[in-house]
């Protein structure tokens, strides 16, 4: 096959380039030679990418590639959207599309442990209205990848449009980053395609390429990439395709969305076997079972499997396996009731304590942190690892030299779990925390001023930690209230601030001075004090003024605030320096805020009704939705519990939409929430 097909392809005549011509035996000859090396390099493509069957060397494929590329360039008329040539990337682009799901890309409730998995049997045979001497659901059950939703749409056979998940109803047009993925059919394996199939998977980057892909950013001097999804991300939105057709990224589908021109069968799991004879990638490791205890079983036997894969899972999917009982089950707000994700908990690794450090954070504290010899945890290498205060240094005894376990808690933030004893070297010594110093003084008021200027506090966008150290050097700025006179002549004596760059620093404070109440108290960088806290202060009284002359007793009633919360508030609150800053921001800063209509306990249509908000809003910024509902008695909270009523679940809504439901919290979306506001 290889000899007779790949000789050099004849000269380009007149008859190539012109449709319009008579077609010549040799014209048929080199239309036949090239069906027959695209079907052969599209059947080895598919053994290669979709199978991990490869039956013929890199040397042999690249080979055939080369005829190919030979073939059309000497007749470009052979050329076609889904040729394999096409998948080499193509021009680079000024930004990404937006493109509307025609069905929406649902999250996930999550689960944690086998009681999670139980509680969810039991609402899914509620749902379908089975009793106790029902036979066991039939689930499909397969991996949670640790990568990138997307969805392919096909017309005819056809890849038209590929678009990230988005927030769920609106993504990002992708289409010429995914043709550069191999493993993803340009058209579909059928003589008798669908008129629309919508397909959703995973786009991932395997263990392997990660690594390669990281030795080179590290060989050109670029900084590497933090994990494999990360990479994945990064590669499939890039501006120039070419870059994305470098990069070793794949996808498993597990599951369909919008579908024109065919039935879908009747189960999950005969779905994916049908995406996966019209030549999309389905996992290996997908089965059904039966019932609860099906589901605990498989989910065990996956976690066991986890560090031998060839690619980076966070857990396990549970589906109800037939689409009637599907469809009978429905959703809530954007997660489906016949769906569960249970997670894996943290993975976990042992490292050396390299160093350890000391930070200065927004109030002055100092945070010990330990340096890490580089650990792979969750897809993470971890260098750093927070050891919160001193007497919590003093009490885990973490010593430079130490053997140590470290997990992300959550997935998430670096954290030692325990000092391994047993491997301390005998040479040893306690950790000693430094003297303050004038430096610290420095660091301090940097911290601060960033803490000020961030975008959940005052937000005044162009203040990088770069422009703070110098504003402070230059002796420009002592105080938050300082930005509020900085004039354009001292900022244009900073190194490497143009005029455009003056005058969009000089707008961003301007704009900053109508803020809210919550973001200000936030902002002023109250020891203990965060977002959540700032915000229950702002609904409480309303106003500062009231907020100023409380004492630890009257902020202890409000809900969540504790004795150590309010005996700080207290003292930074009294402070003169604090008193003066206020003073100057508001005075000379011009700094200001609406005050709440309804507040310090006066009635209001909400009044005694605790809200949660979560996930990206479109109606409303976040303190914009909060602001109204207090103005109507509400109390917000920053999180779930029994005692919350409602929770407006934007999109992209995760942890906190999965406990309201467990909790069987009333979940509103935008509009909900918007005919509650108004019709009251």
């Amino acid at each position: 096959m290889i000899s007779m097909i790949c000789g050099e392809p004849p000269a380009a005549t007149a008859h190539d380039t012109d449709p319009n011509q008579p077609m010549t035996g040799s014209d048929r000859d080199s239309r036949a030679r090239h069906a027959a090396l695209v079907a052969e390099i599209k059947a080895h493509d598919r053994r290669y990418y979709a199978l991990d069957d490869p039956s013929i060397t890199d040397a042999e494929y690249d080979r055939l590639f080369a005829a190919l590329q030979a073939l059309e360039a000497a007749d470009p008329t052979l050329i076609d959207a889904d040729s394999p040539t096409q998948r080499v990337g193509g021009q680079v682009r000024d930004g990404f599309a937006s493109v509307r799901h025609a069905q929406p890309m649902l999250s996930l409730a999550n689960g944690f442990d086998a009681s999670d998995l139980e509680d969810f049997d039991r609402r899914v045979r509620k749902g379908l209205g089975l009793d106790a001497d029902a036979p066991p659901v039939a689930y499909a059950a397969e991996t949670k990848l640790d990568g990138l939703a997307i969805s392919l749409r096909y017309e005819a056979g056809v890849l038209t449009v590929a678009a990230t998940r988005g927030d769920g109803s609106t993504g990002e047009d992708v289409t010429h980053n995914v043709r550069t993925v191999r493993s993803i059919p340009l058209r579909l394996d059928t003589a008798d395609p669908p008129e629309v199939l919508e397909v959703r998977g995973e786009i991932y980057m395997p263990r392997s390429g990660f690594d390669r892909l990281n030795d080179a950013q590290l060989e050109a001097g670029q900084k590497p990439f933090a994990n494999p999804r990360n990479a994945a991300a990064g590669s499939l939105r890039q501006l120039d395709p070419n870059v994305t057709a470098t990069r070793p990224l794949t996808m498993y589908c597990y599951g369909v969305g919008e579908i024109r021109g065919a039935p879908l069968p009747a189960t999950h799991s005969a779905t994916l076997e049908w995406l996966a004879a019209l030549g999309l990638r389905t996992s290996p490791l997908s089965a059904v079972v039966e019932g609860a205890s099906g589901a605990l079983a498989y989910y065990d036997s996956v976690l066991q499997q986890r560090d031998g894969l060839a690619y980076d899972i966070d857990g396990v999917v549970i589906k109800v396996n037939g689409l009637a009982d599907q469809l009978e089950l429905g959703q809530v707000a954007r997660a489906p009731r016949w769906a569960l994700a249970m997670k894996f908990p943290p993975e976990e690794a042992q490292t050396e304590v390299l160093a350890i450090d000391v930070q200065v954070g927004r109030t002055g504290a100092l945070t010990p942190v330990a340096r890490l010899a580089p650990v792979r945890v969750g897809g993470v290498t971890v260098t750093n690892a927070t050891l919160h205060n001193e007497d919590e240094l003093r009490r885990r005894d973490v010593r430079v030299g130490d053997t140590v376990t470290v997990r992300r808690a959550g997935d998430v933030i670096p954290e030692i779990v325990r000092v391994e004893l047993d491997r301390r070297p005998p040479d040893t010594a306690p950790f000693e925390m430094p003297a303050y110093s004038k430096s610290f003084d420095r660091e301090r008021r940097i911290r601060g001023l960033e803490h000020f200027v961030s975008r959940r506090a005052m937000d005044i966008d162009g203040l990088g930690e770069r422009i703070v150290a110098q504003l402070v050097d230059a002796g420009l700025v002592e105080t938050p209230a300082d930005l509020y006179t900085l004039e354009a002549d001292a900022l244009l004596a900073l190194e490497r601030m143009g005029e455009k760059s003056v005058d969009n620093l000089l707008g961003a404070i301007a704009r900053s001075r109508r803020t809210t109440l919550s973001r200000f108290l936030y902002a002023l960088g109250i020891p203990e004090v965060g977002e959540v806290t700032a915000t229950a202060y702002a609904q409480h009284f309303g106003r500062l003024e009231p907020l100023l002359e409380a004492d630890a007793e009257t902020l202890m009633e409000i809900p969540d605030v504790g004795p150590v919360v309010a005996r700080e508030t207290v003292a930074c609150l009294s402070d003169p320096a604090t008193r003066t800053l206020i003073t100057r921001l508001r005075e000379e800063g011009g700094v200001h805020w609406p005050e709440h209509v309804n507040s310090g306990g006066e009635d209001g249509p909400l009044t005694g009704q605790t809200f949660v908000i979560t996930g990206t809003l479109e109606a409303f910024t976040r303190d914009e939705l909060t602001a109204r509902l207090v103005a109507l008695g509400a109390r917000v909270t920053g999180s779930v519990s029994s005692k919350t009523r409602y929770l407006v679940a934007g999109s992209a809504a995760g942890s906190k939409l999965d406990k309201a439901q467990r909790l069987g919290v009333t979940v509103l979306d935008e509009a909900g929430v918007i005919e509650l506001i108004e019709g009251r």
